[in-house]
Formats: structure tokens, sequence, C-alpha cells
């Protein structure tokens, strides 16, 4: 039997690379497989044994064993054991941030984005017998930076939302949010490619012109490396004079997640680069209404069951939100199709099946 080793630069829970790398491990375990997780640096896992990747050559010694490789950042010694090994090489890809958004907030992250990108190229043409994007979009890097399309294979990411389902609701914010005023949400880390900014700009709009009885609920990690990027987005709050009407909620436990997707009118995601994003189907599966701006693979998750729009229009996107509020039969199809795209395509048993599939020309 051949052995599997899953490796990513780090490994924590909360995030969709670390929910994609946990729910991985424990599908191909369920199927009797032998397969590890490795990584440099790892936090708050439980259940799951983690092993050094330093160790991992220790592992995988036969050509029939295999590695998948999360590549999300970039990282010298996962780039090098693709080449260094001599058994089966996969790569999962997660896309990787461009520099940009980043050098005016951190130069350690622009750093390291950058060469995240620079070895995108590398990675493309490292001769891995496997490559699985989470996505049409970043398989269509992939492509052009050399990958033969018969290795490419498209699998969205595993997620937590079976839990998100079997939990309740945190009832203290379902009792502070759940009144006549309408709640927009936007989920996800508080980090420049969010695209946080015109959230805030579109949320001021609606707040202005349509419904003064309104609140913008943003659920995500602030970094430490980012406060200059936290600082500007409650100035831009400030200068809008809706300061007193956007939250941000921070890192949040499961329980409160789900109520957050509970009490919200309307899912408001104006991300400027997305390899797939999650909360995207967390708002599918919690038939939360979505309006959108469609960059990157945004339209590709959406397809057809939000308003998605390619301009970077704040009174666009107002404008959106006002036209489901207003109208509960318009707001209530959106969900339902939602729930069915969620079902028919994202779950975690569906999302299985597919990877298997890709993983088992490898096996």
């Amino acid at each position: 039997m051949p052995r599997i080793a899953i490796l990513t630069p780090s490994l924590t829970t909360g995030d969709a690379v670390g929910n994609d790398v946990l729910v991985m491990h424990d599908v191909l375990k369920r199927r009797g497989l032998a397969v590890r997780l490795y990584a440099e640096g790892w936090s708050n896992i439980d259940g799951h044994k983690i092993w050094p990747a330093d160790k991992l050559g220790n592992y995988l010694k036969a050509k029939s064993d295999v590695l998948i490789y999360h590549y999300s950042r970039g990282w010298d010694f996962g780039l090098e054991l693709l080449s260094k090994l001599g058994c089966k090489t996969s790569v999962r890809y997660h896309n990787v941030t461009p520099p940009e958004f980043f050098t005016r907030f951190n130069d350690d992250l622009a750093r390291m984005c950058l060469e995240g990108r620079k070895q995108l190229r590398s990675i493309a043409r490292a001769g891995c017998d496997l490559y699985i994007s989470a996505s049409a979009y970043n398989e269509r890097e992939l492509i052009a930076e050399g990958v033969e399309e018969n290795r490419c294979f498209v699998v969205p990411p595993f997620h937590h939302i079976d839990r998100l389902n079997a939990i309740s609701a945190d009832r203290k914010i379902l009792d502070a949010y759940r009144d006549d005023v309408t709640n927009i949400l936007m989920v996800g880390r508080i980090s420049p490619n969010k695209g946080h900014a015109l959230l805030i700009e579109a949320f001021a709009a609606y707040n202005r012109d349509y419904n003064p009885r309104s609140r913008l609920l943003i659920v995500g990690k602030e970094e430490t490396r980012l406060k200059a990027y936290g600082l500007w987005l409650r100035e831009i709050a400030r200068h809008l004079k809706v300061k007193n009407s956007v939250f941000f909620a921070g890192e949040v436990s499961d329980r409160e997640l789900k109520a957050y997707y509970s009490v919200a009118d309307i899912f408001l995601m104006t991300s400027e680069l997305e390899g797939f994003c999650v909360p995207l189907i967390e708002a599918m599966a919690m038939k939360v209404p979505i309006v959108a701006y469609g960059s990157s693979a945004v339209p590709d998750t959406v397809d057809g069951v939000g308003l998605v729009w390619t301009e970077r229009d704040p009174y666009l996107l107002a404008e959106s939100v006002n036209s489901i509020v207003k109208n509960e039969e318009t707001a209530h199809a959106l969900g339902e199709m939602g729930l069915s795209r969620y079902e028919e395509n994202f779950m975690n048993r569906v999302i299985e099946k597919k990877f298997l599939e890709a993983v088992g020309h490898l096996l």
C-alpha cells in the first residue's frame, strides 16, 4: 500500500487551507490508506497528529508513495521537496495573493507573496504527476504557466460547513442582532486583497440612500502585522459617517459564525482576489442571498445564484442590496438557489468524490 503525506507550510483551524488539509486527511484515512500530516508550524489542532515537515523524507521512500503539497504561499522547502523526492507528487493549488495588495501595509507579507508568485512558475514546471486546483480560476493560472491540461483537476476545497450545520448558533449574537435593523455580512480575514474599502463604501451608499436602519458586520481575524490596514478601514468608515454602523467582530468561534450567518439579510463580498472563497458557499449553505464583486474565482463559485457584478461600483452594489432586501420573494428565491448549488456541488461528500477521482490517478 502506498504511503501518502499531506504537506503544508503551516496548519491551523479556522481558515480555508487548514480545513481543506484536515478534511482531506480524514477522507483518505477513512478509505483505509496510510496518510500523515506534515507542516513546518501548527497550532490549535485537536484530534490530529502533525509531523515536522523536515521528517517527511523518512516517510515517503517508495516510488509508489504520494506527496500532496498544499501550495498557498512561497516556501522554498516545499518547492525543493517536489524535485528531491523520488515518489509521486501532487500540488494542491489554493492561489497566492499578489504582493501589491500588501506593499502599503506590511513589507514582510508583501515579500512572502512576491516569493510565492515567483514560485508559481517553478511549481508549474516541476513535472508533478497531478495538479489539483481549488477552482477553474486557479487551474487557468497553472495552465498559463505551462502545466499540461491532462494533469489538471478542479476540486473545490473541503470545509467545515458540516460542523456549522450540526451546532447551535451563539445566543448572545442572535439576541444582539435580531432586531428591525438590516444586517449586511462579510466573512473573511482582514486582509487588503479582500476589498474591505469597497465593502464599506457600498454599505455607506446603501445606509445613506436606501436604509439608515442597517448595519455592516465584518467577521474575520485581524493580524497584528496588518494593524495599519484595520485602522485605515475604520478611518474610511468614520469619513463616510458610518463608523457607528460598522462592526468588526474579529476571529469568532463556530457557534458565533453560525449566529452571524443566521442574522444576516445579505452576504456582501467585495474581495479583489479569491482562489475559491469558502465564505460564499457558507452563505449558500445558510441560505443567505449573495451580492458580490465578480473578481477572480468569485463568478465561478457563485455561478448565477447571486447578484455578481464585474464593475467595482459601490452604488451598483448598494442598489443590488436594496433590490433584495425590499423584495422578500427575491431574497427567498436566491437563498433557495444558493442552497441547491451548495448541495449539488459543494457538500463535502460531493467534493470527496471529485477528490478521490483525482488522486485515483496516482494510487
